[in-house]
């Protein structure tokens, strides 16, 4: 495993709701009263479409986690966190019932005029146990959800990266031989059926540059669809330079037909962590800082677009004095925006 992803469930309701109390200052549960005297923001802002197209979630950890900064008057921080709190991430689909939460998000994204990015991640099996084990049940109770997802996105613009790990750990070993014919039957119809959706773009997430070569996952791409999706992801919850992931993943587009692909730059701007355990090396590595922003600005070639699938400051794991996986680690958050250029 070289990252975790803990899948976040909110109400679809509640996200214009958020908006309104960002711009009121107004914080979630719990939080204290604004100050009357403190300016708070009016809501995070989005690129231009020639930028990036991609949504900004008014109901991230970090635009709260801005917001509170904002209220109680500490500048400096809610500069820091500002880098990540207007910036398009990733929305990580897992768990039961993903449809209202999909179409709200979608809905949202589409009220903006903007795309939703999301993380598909709840292929049976995931994460072969660790931090983010969990998943669907088996392959019915896959399928319906994929379906699920699907009817939510409807006839809005999405940007789909598929089931991160899943090709990785069929490859590495980590997930069992017995569930590797269901795993890329899965992944092939997850493909097909997401792309009956007239305004969908699916990427099949295909490691990073710092596992394995392209000459090992050419095949497992193509028993997993890939003649389908529009392309694939590479790096995603890792920090492989944009350099190396950007070779890495043409050397691999070459081997599957000139498919173009996207590369996760949320946290990659000082590149890999290589002190340490090499086996703990991508779990909540310090020292690390955010990369490019999310643009479709790249300058061409196979690559589409630089996203933030990642999102800068959940928690990798409870390693290095980390909270459970997927859980807002401000610390953590602030480090990155401070050793971001």
């Amino acid at each position: 495993m070289y990252g975790s992803r803990g899948p976040r469930r909110v109400r679809a309701a509640t996200l214009v709701a958020v908006a309104a109390l960002l711009a009121a200052g107004c914080g979630g549960p719990g939080e204290p009263p604004a100050p009357t005297a403190s300016p708070v923001p009016s809501g995070p802002p989005h690129q231009p479409k020639t930028a990036g197209p991609f949504w900004v979630d008014p109901d991230t950890s970090a635009a709260r986690q801005l917001a509170a900064y904002t209220r109680s008057g500490d500048g400096r921080n809610a500069a820091l966190i500002r880098k990540i709190a207007e910036q398009p991430t990733g929305e990580w689909i897992g768990g039961d019932h993903p449809e209202p939460i999909v179409r709200g998000y979608t809905e949202a994204a589409a009220k903006a005029d903007r795309t939703a990015l999301l993380v598909v991640y709840n292929i049976p099996h995931r994460d072969c146990g660790q931090f983010s084990r969990g998943g669907a049940a088996d392959a019915a109770a896959y399928r319906a959800w994929v379906d699920q997802v699907a009817r939510g996105i409807g006839v809005r613009p999405a940007v789909v990266v598929l089931e991160p790990d899943a090709i990785l750990h069929l490859v590495d070993g980590c997930t069992p031989q017995a569930f590797h014919e269901e795993r890329y039957a899965l992944l092939k119809e997850a493909v097909q059926r997401l792309k009956r959706q007239p305004s969908v773009k699916v990427y099949v997430d295909a490691g990073n540059a710092g596992w394995q070569s392209p000459d090992a996952l050419d095949d497992p791409l193509r028993r997993a669809g890939i003649e389908s999706a529009d392309g694939f992801a590479v790096n995603v919850s890792n920090f492989q330079t944009t350099r190396a992931s950007r070779e890495f993943g043409t050397r691999l587009s070459q081997k599957v037909g000139g498919k173009h692909f996207v590369i996760d730059t949320s946290r990659n701007g000082n590149g890999p962590y290589t002190q340490g355990d090499p086996a703990e090396n991508w779990c909540n590595p310090p020292g690390r800082a955010l990369g490019e922003p999310p643009t479709t600005n790249t300058g061409g070639g196979p690559v589409d677009a630089y996203v933030w699938a990642k999102r800068p400051g959940e928690s990798d794991g409870p390693c290095k004095g980390g909270p459970q996986a997927g859980q807002w680690w401000p610390e953590y958050a602030l480090a990155l925006a401070a050793n971001s250029r």
